[in-house]
């Protein structure tokens, strides 16, 4: 059997809850491999909405295992109240169908403080950080002072780790950022009772997966937020902590490269972008708010207002690069219907020249000025389309051009908003 991957290619919500939810159909195994509950996946079902942010994709069908792995942050608190909000919808979940990586790194509530503490301080400079502890706990991930899902399980060690951490942390919240301290025993308190209830939950999520590959099982990872806004490769600062591009499959879920077999790329089919950040193709007139209005553009997580703007495929070919994408997953066309006009960005111009790579510096990727192609749009509403013939010419043309730009094959087309509105041209599986 054949293991995929799902990534975002722009500054995420490229809408890869619904790609994951339709391909879960075709696994055995979904896998989370990085990121936090600073981002969501949206999915619709039979008309309702479900939003996971930590819990996989998966959970909504009936025997897949879904498996939370190490390279994912996890706020206890978050999670425990996602398997609540999931059992009141009539979702069976439990550790029959889900796992938490025993070295899955724990956000702390002084990782939320610091947080939230640091975006004040830098008011009109911030990054515009969910405030939900991710990035600080990252940070102890990497100064090795981190708390781990293992240590639920040994209480006189998590105590321990929580005292000594904030020794350091409330020093640095009162000292620097003039913040109330932290107290230690009530911080404990809450993770032993949280404990108790995760215990069933922490396993060797690696030893899972190879396991399940090895019976001839399939696996499908999934990750958060998009490539542009990976810590290596993204638009940094402006970026989340953690590496949402593939190869970060192999450190986050704890498998080799070698069990990697088809990589989908999810583009938006057009550009959006929360918080701040150069957005060279943004619109800010009335077509941007068209497409804002139409596409429903809201973050999951945050409810924050998306910025939109016309589809960039210099992002795209980077993330093609970055990622060895396979195939491409087309979302929201819909979105697109009734616009007489739409353009397509395939290189910028730069100090006179043309160039087709994104600046890893941010004041020259805001000088950049975006080189369109303009097709012609299209009034039809194509929801009901479920083959590429059914779509109008003007889609189509689209589409093609996305293809001839990127050199990727299509294999998914998103036509609407719930699951059974999509053309499936190619099943990643089968092809792998």
């Amino acid at each position: 059997m054949s293991n995929v991957v799902v990534v975002g290619t722009q500054w995420g919500d490229e809408g890869k809850g619904k790609v994951i939810d339709l391909l879960t159909d075709r696994t055995d195994y979904v896998v989370r491999f990085q990121g936090g509950n600073n981002a969501g996946h949206t999915l619709v079902v039979n008309g309702e909405q479900t939003i996971c942010h930590l819990v996989p994709s998966g959970i909504l069908h009936k025997d897949k295992k879904n498996l939370i792995g190490n390279g994912v942050v996890v706020d206890p608190a978050v999670l425990l109240e996602e398997i609540d909000q999931l059992k009141k919808k009539g979702i069976a979940i439990g550790p029959e169908n889900l796992s938490l990586s025993e070295k899955a790194h724990l956000i702390m509530p002084y990782h939320k403080a610091i947080d939230l503490a640091r975006e004040k301080a830098k008011g009109k400079d911030k990054i515009g950080t969910t405030g939900r502890g991710i990035g600080p706990c990252y940070e102890d991930k990497a100064g090795r002072i981190g708390i781990r899902a293992i240590d639920l399980l040994d209480l006189d060690s998590l105590k321990e780790k929580i005292e000594s951490n904030l020794r350091e942390k409330n020093f640095y919240l009162t000292e620097f950022f003039k913040a109330a301290p932290m107290e230690p025993k009530a911080i404990f308190d809450e993770y032993k009772n949280m404990a108790g209830i995760l215990q069933p939950y922490i396993s060797n999520v690696s030893v899972e997966i190879d396991q399940a590959i090895n019976s001839g099982k399939s696996i499908l990872f999934e990750g958060a937020q998009g490539t542009h806004l990976d810590v290596d490769h993204g638009t940094y600062p402006f970026v989340t902590s953690s590496n949402p591009v593939s190869g970060s499959v192999c450190a986050g879920a704890g498998v080799g490269p070698d069990k990697l077999h088809h990589i989908v790329g999810v583009v938006k089919a057009y550009t959006t972008r929360v918080g701040s950040g150069p957005f060279p193709t943004e619109l800010e007139d009335e077509t941007g708010e068209y497409i804002q209005e139409r596409g429903a553009e809201f973050g999951a997580t945050t409810g924050r207002r998306r910025r939109c703007g016309w589809l960039d495929l210099v992002m795209i070919r980077d993330s093609v690069r970055l990622n060895g994408l396979n195939s491409l997953s087309i979302t929201k066309l819909d979105v697109l219907s009734g616009l007489k006009k739409l353009k397509i960005c395939v290189e910028y111009e730069l100090e006179g020249k043309r160039i087709d790579a994104t600046p890893a510096g941010l004041k020259r990727l805001a000088q950049c000025i975006p080189i369109y192609e303009e097709l012609p749009g299209w009034d039809d509403d194509i929801s009901s389309a479920r083959r590429i013939d059914d779509l109008p010419t003007e889609a189509r043309s689209y589409l093609t051009r996305i293809v001839d730009i990127t050199g990727i094959p299509l294999s998914i087309i998103g036509v609407g908003s719930g699951r059974e509105e999509t053309v499936l041209l190619e099943n990643p599986f089968q092809d792998a």
